[in-house]
């Protein structure tokens, strides 16, 4: 039976540069990428679409997410290798701990809060609607690859070697923030906020399963699995 080893984390350069890419990811691109998608199209003398708008930003941020921790994932992977037992043991347990916390949490906040609404089925089912092939590939394949990298492989890689609970921490509230602000100023309405504990396990549960198997995949794999899961509910 393989031995775990030392989770695989980021070098020094990595966490620099993913730090910038992280920072236009998160504060530049969700106003930028419209703007620049309309200049491009005009340029062009087309219209593209929203749903063309999202695969091609998605693709983009797959390919960047490679060049910039090209390092990072190879490491990640010799790890999987080497402790793929371990991986689909940890995988297994994290679907388990991810959907029963989520039933958990999601009934508590609907005494306290008492609403309904699930973000992330909403958005899903909207981008289903208006183009399902496309939607398939970017919650099932591009998105989990890119917010694992990011919120698991940067941001609670980089802070567990300082702080363990300051990385779940962080790395959870930053995975819940950026699902949530968007409906709250869209909607012009604080109140969404509150919907940020909906995120808060599959956070901590997707940091959990890239501690406990050492190999991002494994994360990568879960978030890919939830989210197929949610996709076949709604098909």
């Amino acid at each position: 039976m393989p031995r775990r080893k030392t989770t695989t984390y980021m070098s020094p350069g990595e966490q620099i540069g993913g730090t910038v890419f992280f920072m236009i990811y998160l504060l530049v691109l969700p106003f930028a990428a419209g703007p620049l998608f309309r200049l491009a199209g005009g340029l062009l003398g087309v219209t593209i679409s929203g749903a063309m708008q999202s695969i091609l930003t998605y693709y983009i941020l797959f390919a960047v997410s490679i060049i910039v921790f090209h390092a990072f994932l190879a490491r990640t992977t010799r790890h999987l290798a080497e402790n793929l037992g371990l991986a689909v043991k940890t995988l297994g347990l994290g679907l388990v701990g991810l959907y029963g916390l989520n039933e958990l949490v999601f009934r508590l906040s609907n005494l306290l809060i008492n609403n309904r609404t699930n973000l992330n089925n909403n958005t899903i089912s909207a981008q289903i609607d208006d183009a399902p092939a496309m939607t398939v590939v970017i919650v099932i394949l591009l998105a989990p690859f890119v917010e694992e990298v990011l919120f698991r492989g940067l941001v609670f890689g980089n802070l567990k070697g300082k702080s363990r609970a300051a990385g779940y921490l962080v790395s959870c509230l930053l995975f819940a923030l950026l699902h949530v602000w968007q409906f709250a100023l869209v909607n012009q309405d604080i109140t969404y906020f509150l919907l940020m504990v909906q995120y808060l396990v599959p956070g901590l549960v997707l940091a959990w399963t890239y501690e406990h198997s050492g190999t991002l995949w494994t994360a990568i794999a879960l978030h890919a699995a939830a989210n197929a899961l949610s996709v076949w509910t709604m098909l």
